[in-house]
């Protein structure tokens, strides 16, 4: 046993107004939130007068009640439908997560046509390819639960069109792979959102609600000139009784997701086999919750008052994991060698994991030792997560010297090319190169959530406008005329501002470069879940096809 001791003031003047600025950023997060909500909320007399359930109705009566549920992007979008932070609502239109349906962990899309009748929002369609990759890596049977009025033609991108064809191959994927594909047609899906029923394995409609065409009366009409009804060309019972199209005819929203629950049921997905030489019996032990690990001996309440709101300030981040890993007991790699790199074993929920995080640059020793961690970690088979607090890789001739763009290049190809499943938790900060070699959104982390106190740059603003300012001023002195100062603090002020806004988690957040922003607390139960599903999934065989189901 290696218990960390913390020396941590949790009652101490700094870690209290650590906690105020945190509890801020938390709840500027539930409100935006609530804001998706309330504003899909807005449209119930519309439901209501059409006899159907709102889309958060709609997911809350499929899921398990009291199951665990994990959010995903919950921030999509956010200030790019509108620069305006109050006028923003985030959600990309579309409410998506992990949790049980009949016992059988899934991942569950539900179109919000709540707000602006489920039309397909830029950032909409990034978050659902988010989740249907999601879906794919950890074995998740995926359910859409559809009604969408499709393209804003509006706002029509014809790089949105072409792009939006990856949501129709992944569904084929996830077919092909022996990954359950389950739509409930709840509303409209016209067009491409035809496909989205096309391209699963079983489709529910609901009577008198279900639409599904390639071309609407309006379209058809303008194209053909052919006169025709909606139920003719795509309602419930014509897609029921004579196309094919769906297996199951739902008298209303409810019945539609009571049955939704019992083909999931009958899946008897959580009976299929496991490999049991995968993970051996301690997986197969936790998989059905017989193993009971310690909670860390120190509260997670206490995490809001570690991380500065100042990200110049120092953080231990021994402290952050004392406060995530089984019993607060962890083991330390190379303590003494790169110290600024920080190398653990630890267990979460269980899992044996391997930790890495930063109390400071990254030198040429931590490249190293980092390295050295990861293919360690690899041969044992343990699962790998970054919490990142980076300012980036060592910077100055010192650093150049000893080789840092070399030593540095090699955590990223072990980064790069690790075997085993790699979480990344963007703790505070993410600058520079040093969001690559900690596992940032372009090296694929199989899950990454962010805290609210994070920032993503490629570097601090006061660092990129002092750059911009010498070689402005180092372009005025080669044509000898002398800066202005004002216009030069100007300069600076606003490249400040810029990379401030962009460098902000909820922007951030708001372009689906991380999985959802969650609050600290919860990072322990986010872990346990991210590491149960990566258990789950090597474990699970899989009955893949040549294709994916084909609609007969």
């Amino acid at each position: 046993m290696t218990v960390f001791q913390s020396a941590w003031n949790a009652d101490g003047a700094v870690a209290l107004q650590r906690r105020e600025a945190m509890l801020a950023r938390i709840a500027a997060l539930r409100a935006l939130e609530e804001r998706s909500a309330e504003t899909s909320a807005k449209s119930r007399p519309a439901f209501d007068k059409r006899g159907q359930l709102l889309p958060r109705e709609r997911v809350a009566l499929l899921l398990d009640a009291g199951a665990p549920w994990l959010g995903l992007c919950s921030l999509a979008g956010y200030l790019q439908d509108s620069k305006d932070a109050a006028q923003s609502v985030p959600g990309g239109g579309v409410v998506a997560g992990i949790g049980f349906v009949s016992g059988v962990r899934c991942m569950v899309v539900a179109s919000d046509s709540g707000i602006e009748a489920g039309a397909v929002q830029a950032m909409g369609l990034e978050k659902i390819l988010r989740v249907q990759e999601i879906a794919l890596q950890n074995k998740l049977p995926f359910i859409h639960l559809v009604e969408s009025a499709g393209a804003n033609l509006m706002r029509y991108r014809v790089e949105g069109f072409v792009h939006g064809g990856s949501l129709f191959r992944n569904l084929a994927r996830l077919s092909a792979a022996g990954i359950p594909v389950i739509t409930v047609q709840h509303g409209s899906g016209t067009a491409g959102g035809a496909y989205m029923p096309g391209l699963s394995d079983v489709v529910i409609m609901v009577r008198k609600r279900s639409r599904a065409f390639l071309a609407g009366p309006p379209l058809l009409m303008a194209a053909t000139g052919e006169v025709a009804t909606e139920e003719e060309l795509g309602g419930a019972e014509m897609h029921t009784g004579v196309s094919g199209l769906g297996e199951q005819l739902a008298e209303d929203d409810r019945h539609a997701l009571g049955l939704a629950r019992e083909v999931v049921a009958r899946t008897s997905w959580s009976n299929r086999p496991f490999a049991q030489e995968s993970f051996g019996q301690a997986a197969i032990n936790l998989i059905a919750k017989e193993a009971k690990p310690l909670e860390p001996l120190y509260p997670a309440d206490e995490l809001l008052g570690l991380v500065p709101s100042d990200l110049r300030q120092p953080l231990d981040m021994h402290e952050v994991i004392a406060r995530l890993v089984d019993g607060s007991d962890f083991l330390p790699f190379k303590a003494l060698y790169g110290a600024a790199t920080v190398c653990v074993q630890a267990s979460i929920n269980g899992h044996a994991v391997g930790i890495i995080s930063n109390n400071g640059p990254i030198d040429v020793a931590g490249a190293n030792k980092a390295t050295h961690f990861i293919q360690l970690m690899c041969q044992l088979g343990h699962p790998i997560i970054y919490l990142q607090n980076t300012t980036g890789y060592m910077v100055g001739k010192e650093s150049e010297q000893a080789g840092m763009i070399k030593h540095g290049s090699k955590m990223i190809q072990a980064v790069t090319n690790a075997t085993v499943p790699q979480i990344t938790i963007q703790c505070g900060a993410s600058f520079g190169a040093g969001n690559y070699g900690m596992c940032g959104r372009g090296y694929a982390p199989r899950f990454l959530f962010s805290w609210p106190s994070a920032k993503t740059a490629v570097m601090g603003g006061e660092q990129a406008a002092r750059t911009m300012q010498i070689v402005g001023e180092a372009a005025l002195a080669r044509r000898g005329v002398a800066p202005d100062p004002a216009q030069s603090q100007a300069q600076y002020n606003k490249i400040v501002a810029m990379f401030e806004a962009q460098a902000d988690v909820f922007y951030t957040s708001g372009l689906v470069l991380d999985d959802g922003v969650i609050d600290p607390r919860d990072t322990r139960a986010v872990l346990a879940q991210c590491l149960a599903m990566c258990v789950e999934a090597e474990a699970r065989q899989l009955r893949p096809m040549q294709f994916g189901v084909a609609r007969m």
